[in-house]
């Protein structure tokens, strides 16, 4: 069965699609993978903030297209960058094991953040502004785009002082540990992750025959933990313009969610498996009293 497998060009994306492929080639014996390189409008318009330019979509659109025309069969994305609603006809059919969900702050080498105003911490997320501000109220923040190895390099060539960035992409390059730079994780509880951060998923046409091997090689407790924390954003209709924060964990039947929307109150709460979704509701409501 021969595959084709739409991805962005980013080396992130690609390292993120090749854990795809080698997924289900492992589970089926008659896969054989083909990499179909798109370039979406996220990737080309750099000097802009997302929400000035469509929001989490500019990453996706030219994908769900591929999709829909049949020039892919499948779609790879990193789960935190997808839109609030997929295209018609398509769906996520699975996710792979989750990564380390943390985010983490970059500096050069021996050179710690500083409680600064000349200290420049480099993001493009309202997120993440909120939650180092919390911590760092002094420092400067300016806006960042591009891919991991773009940020670093600026990083590196003292446009910035700090960065902020997902540890999951970081290990997935192999950019964790350098002689150039420190990496500092945040704790969840004080940072809290985007929702379905470090979750890879994969997109194609509902009840294709492709739809349905991905299912079978999905990790059941990731897909539970996108599932809800993907509600978070969609129950609050926000995507770029609100510094949404989630995190879920399944253990032993019950799930464990934590969230905020401010980057300050945080509500947390746990349920039972099949109440996921009505442990979402009741922990947003709550953020609103």
């Amino acid at each position: 069965m021969k595959v084709r497998i739409g991805t962005r060009k980013s080396k992130l994306a690609l390292a993120q699609t090749e854990m795809f492929a080698n997924a289900l080639k492992k589970r089926f014996d008659d896969i054989d993978t083909e990499i179909v390189c798109i370039s979406t409008k996220g990737d080309k318009i750099l000097d802009k903030p997302l929400a000035m330019i469509g929001g989490k979509g500019v990453f996706i659109s030219e994908l769900e297209n591929a999709l829909l025309s049949g020039a892919a069969d499948m779609a790879v994305h990193s789960a935190k960058d997808l839109p609030l609603e997929l295209a018609d006809g398509l769906e996520i059919s699975s996710a792979l094991n989750r990564g380390n969900y943390r985010d983490v702050l970059v500096t050069r080498k021996n050179e710690p953040i500083k409680n600064e105003e000349k200290f420049i911490v480099g993001t493009g997320s309202l997120r993440r502004r909120g939650f180092i501000k919390k911590q760092y109220p002094l420092v400067q923040i300016k806006d960042i785009r591009g891919n991991v190895d773009t940020r670093i390099n600026k990083l590196i060539n003292k446009e910035y002082d700090a960065i902020i960035l997902a540890a999951a992409g970081l290990e997935r390059l192999s950019l964790y540990n350098s002689e150039k730079y420190d990496v500092t994780p945040f704790e969840y509880s004080d940072f809290l992750p985007a929702p379905c951060q470090a979750i890879v998923v994969a997109e194609s046409k509902t009840g294709s025959a492709i739809s349905e091997r991905l299912k079978e090689i999905s990790h059941t407790e990731t897909m539970l933990e996108f599932e809800t924390e993907r509600q978070i954003p969609k129950l609050l209709n926000a995507d770029c313009g609100m510094p949404v924060g989630a995190f879920s964990k399944v253990t032993n039947g019950k799930i464990e969610l934590i969230i905020s929307t401010d980057c300050k109150k945080t509500i947390s709460g746990s349920a039972d498996i099949k109440d996921r979704f009505n442990l979402a509701k009741r922990l947003v409501s709550e953020l609103w009293t």
